[in-house]
């Protein structure tokens, strides 16, 4: 058995095949693009290729575009949610990741088209079925946004 399959070593990096194994989200709500390492029951550096075709630029803003804090901290819960379903074994078994609650979020500098955000978050606590995270995207090694956050795995809602 490897370190990796051990817990004790990375795992990645991880396409977008796989990312979208891990999580249900599609395009446009599909924020994660690639995985760069995953250390299971650890941490995730995961990366979101900023574009100008994103839709939400049309509206915020006009003549300068900014990505929403919203949507970097949705970003930083879709990594969260790889490295839950990851570290759980999880991935294809039709789980999902809900955000249960988000505290301490900051925006230190804004999101603009043409970056690689870079997502990192680490488990902050882990029970059964509900998880603490800490993350931040950054910007050529600054910080743009910072949060804590709150995620429950359960089962999906049925039809």
């Amino acid at each position: 058995m490897s370190e990796a399959d051990q817990g004790g070593g990375s795992i990645g990096p991880l396409d977008i095949a796989k990312v979208m194994a891990a999580l249900p989200h599609r395009y446009p709500m599909l924020l994660v693009d690639r995985v760069e390492e995953l250390v299971p029951d650890r941490s995730i550096a995961a990366i979101k290729a900023v574009t100008i075709n994103e839709g939400f630029f049309q509206g915020h803003f006009p003549g300068r575009p900014i990505m929403p804090g919203v949507l970097i901290v949705e970003a930083l819960a879709q990594a969260a949610g790889v490295l839950a379903v990851e570290s759980l074994g999880l991935s294809g078994s039709g789980k999902l990741v809900y955000f249960m609650a988000i505290d301490d979020a900051k925006f230190r500098k804004p999101v603009e088209p043409g970056v690689l955000l870079r997502l990192e978050v680490e488990f902050v606590q882990k029970r059964s079925s509900v998880c603490k995270f800490a993350g931040k995207a950054l910007i050529d090694g600054q910080v743009a946004a910072q949060a804590n956050f709150t995620a429950m795995i359960a089962d999906p809602p049925k039809a």
